[in-house]
């Protein structure tokens, strides 16, 4: 999600992005939501329940990337990508109490 916010700000994202048919705004709400994120799952005094909201709304964000390549017909490695990391969030997920 870092490298996805990071690189949100690059000609190749906004490209990316017009071609998903979204305004160009939606690219910065992104990138700062994936910042905010990241942080709230990265800090240990934050509260629970708001790293579970953060697990959530990598969830919809990464479900959401591939319907909407999907919707636009880009190629399958293109859809299945953000599924493959929504696994590995899912992983994430059932281990962050583990360790």
């Amino acid at each position: 999600m870092i490298v996805g916010g990071i690189n949100s700000f690059g000609e190749e994202m906004k490209e990316a992005f017009n071609h998903l048919g979204f305004p160009d705004y939606f690219r910065i709400e992104l990138a700062i939501a994936k910042f905010v994120g990241v942080s709230l799952l990265l800090l240990p005094l934050v509260p629970k329940n708001l790293k579970e909201w953060a697990y959530c709304g990598f969830s919809i964000t990464l479900i959401s990337a591939s319907i909407s390549h999907y919707y636009v017909g880009d190629p399958i490695i293109k859809i299945i990508i953000p599924i493959l990391f929504l696994v590995f969030l899912g992983m994430s997920y059932f281990f962050k109490d583990k360790f």
